[in-house]
């Protein structure tokens, strides 16, 4: 842990010696929330605005996202000041506000109360949260962001059996969890130094997402936060984006059975650059390399050779199966085909044999992630109406290594697409907004493949890819074929829209089916929520 801790006293003086670059306007971390961000499609899937829609979360840096990012937070605001104290605390200010000539900080309290009722298992659910915020700006450089969350709940049976099989809340994190109820705490923190119109630096503990589309094939916000610095810079038509970050592997063989020592870590070095190449064309490369640190007996820590400002540096043969490290290279295009609609996709490249490829025998190691979609604004000339059509595929053995602390995954959750691999997946999803009303259905089908006991058929990134059930004649979806029926809709009454606080009625109806079960799940909630996160339970 003391390679870490200077690691990040490094970052924190890259702020101090970036301090003496100049102004810049205000430049605020919108937090990524999908179904937040479907009310910006109009302004990020435009011919007109050459925007990086593909690095998320976004900053409001004085465009038209900007614009339209604070006409959201004054939805059904009365800007006259015509109303009580109380009623503005309510529905449209934050709870306290503090305002100066250079600084403007703000803190609310977040709710998260849920009851339900599983019809098909015959189980009732409930979710109590309790949770803050607090987030401002200080001069024109700096803005900084925090959250905690105190939860306790009890889950529809498939999410609770994965809580207890892999000891993490899905997407938030570990605690007291138990066999039927569990309680856990969930943090986010941000620092961010914009010193120019060309950089912003960002110290974190909290998610990333590259990509267009619903998931991400190549670094998605499935799993638990971590601890990273994160580096953008922006010149004409191209963004570049590098990343540090430690995570946690809570299922790793510990090192000695020294308990203080805790969870064994590991690093990962994201590079990823964005270059718009046309008004409709953009194109996206990236490389990952993930790598154990070994604390106390490898005494390795963080590798400084992967700082370097370009991608692709380190040569790619350390992509073979006996490197303690393991790259990954990839990249995201996006072509907008009308003046709101947009396909996109992506390819994630984590192994490949030219000569075994061709030759057509499902060699194993030929391992990669594939994703397409079409997604836009105001479908059917409605306006507000926002869509995304979306399908995904990963071979066996795609993110897995020999060692589960180099394989791409953070606190027994997947860095990608949280089914792991070895599936293909269907999915839609619609999404309407009036005035303080908010719809939105998601319907998917995925087919993948389960392990019998003792094998492995590629779909369990955590184990390791030397104990594979087979070297040739590998296909997505082998093992026990599984097929997964998932719906959803819900409807939502925003009550402020400074913290998104909201009323919320859902339905969900999911089947998962293979030759030795079958699962229904019928489920209907209902509850008052707030805070912008994502929480995926759509697996």
């Amino acid at each position: 842990m003391n390679k870490m801790k200077k690691f990040f006293v490094l970052a924190v003086m890259a702020f101090s010696v970036m301090h003496a670059w100049g102004q810049s306007t205000p430049n605020v971390n919108i937090p990524y929330d999908y179904q937040f961000y479907q009310k910006l499609n109009q302004q990020i899937y435009n011919q007109d605005n050459k925007f990086h829609s593909s690095i998320k979360g976004i900053y409001s840096d004085g465009t038209e996202i900007a614009t339209s990012y604070d006409s959201l937070m004054k939805v059904g605001v009365d800007t006259l000041n015509r109303r009580s104290w109380v009623h503005r605390k309510l529905f449209s200010e934050h709870l306290l506000e503090f305002n100066g000539e250079d600084y403007k900080v703000y803190a609310d309290f977040l709710p998260d109360f849920q009851v339900g009722r599983d019809f098909s298992g015959k189980r009732s659910t409930w979710l109590n949260t309790r949770g803050f915020q607090v987030g401002g700006t200080v001069g024109k450089q700096f803005s900084f962001y925090l959250n905690g969350f105190e939860n306790q709940g009890k889950f529809v049976d498939y999410v609770n059996r994965y809580i207890v099989a892999n000891q993490v809340v899905p997407g938030q994190g570990s605690g007291k969890l138990g066999t039927d109820k569990q309680d856990w705490s969930y943090v986010t923190a941000l620092l961010s130094y914009t010193p120019n119109a060309h950089l912003n630096l960002s110290l974190g503990y909290d998610k990333n997402f590259i990509g267009d589309g619903y998931r991400s094939m190549l670094l998605s916000d499935v799993s638990s936060n971590y601890s990273f610095f994160r580096v953008r810079a922006t010149l004409g038509a191209v963004q570049y984006q590098t990343i540090f970050a430690y995570m946690l592997d809570p299922g790793a063989p510990k090192l000695t059975t020294d308990r203080r020592l805790g969870d064994r870590g590991k690093w990962m070095a994201a590079h990823y650059v964005d270059w718009n190449v046309t008004r409709k064309f953009s194109v996206g490369f990236f490389q990952a390399v993930t790598w154990a640190d070994a604390e106390v007996e490898g005494k390795r820590g963080f590798d400084f050779n992967y700082v370097h400002p370009f991608i692709f540096l380190r040569p790619v043969e350390n992509t073979n199966t006996t490197s303690p490290d393991k790259m990954r290279l990839g990249f995201n295009v996006k072509y907008e085909v009308l003046k709101n609609t947009a396909l996109y996709g992506q390819f994630m490249f984590d192994e490949f044999t030219a000569k075994e490829f061709f030759a057509g025998n499902g060699y194993w190691a030929n391992k990669y992630a594939v994703q397409l979609g079409l997604r836009g604004s105001d479908l059917f000339k409605v306006k507000r109406l926002n869509y995304l059509a979306e399908f995904n595929t990963a071979r066996p053995y795609t993110y897995a290594h020999f060692d589960r602390l180099s394989n791409y995954a953070n606190y027994n959750q997947p860095l990608a697409h949280p089914y792991g691999a070895n599936f293909r997946e269907f999915l839609g999803i619609l999404n309407y907004s009036y005035k303080r009303f908010d719809v939105q259905g998601e319907a998917l089908y995925s087919r993948y493949g389960k392990d019998p006991v003792g094998l492995n058929y590629g779909g369990d990134i955590f184990k390791s890819y030397n104990t594979r059930a087979l070297d040739y004649g590998s296909k997505t979806g082998q093992g026990i074929k599984t097929n997964l029926y998932y719906a959803r809709a819900q409807v939502s009454y925003l009550l402020n829209p400074k913290y998104n606080l909201r009323l919320e009625l859902a339905g969900t109806l999911r089947r998962e089916s293979n030759v030795t079960a079958v699962e229904n799940s019928s489920l209907v909630t209902f509850g008052i929520r707030s805070s912008f996160r994502n929480i995926y339970h759509d697996f």
